[in-house]
């Protein structure tokens, strides 16, 4: 019981470290580009909004989007297999 308990937690490890790894890229990508191309950053897309604004939009909406696909994972792997677990310990 031990080992599917240890391997529910690498499984879970693995999911947050490549989900924060997404993110950390987006937000690291982004603030390179803010700080390596400016003039790339500073063109307008529409009246009012450059690519700069833009870019940082959508690091936002990445955060949201990892973090829903965490949850998403969480609730149908996750906490189903740990409740399965918890079943099995409990009925001894």
């Amino acid at each position: 019981m031990d080992q599917k308990i240890r391997a529910l937690a690498l499984a879970r490890w693995r999911v947050a470290l490549a989900l924060s790894a997404v993110v950390f890229a987006l937000y690291f990508g982004f603030i390179f580009a803010v700080a390596f191309a400016k003039g790339a950053m500073a063109v307008e897309v529409v009246p009012g909004l450059s690519w700069g604004i833009l870019a940082g939009a959508l690091v936002i909406v990445g955060a949201w989007l990892t973090t829903w696909i965490y949850v998403a994972w969480a609730n149908s792997h996750f906490d189903a297999r740990l409740s399965e677990l918890h079943d099995k310990g409990t009925k001894r």
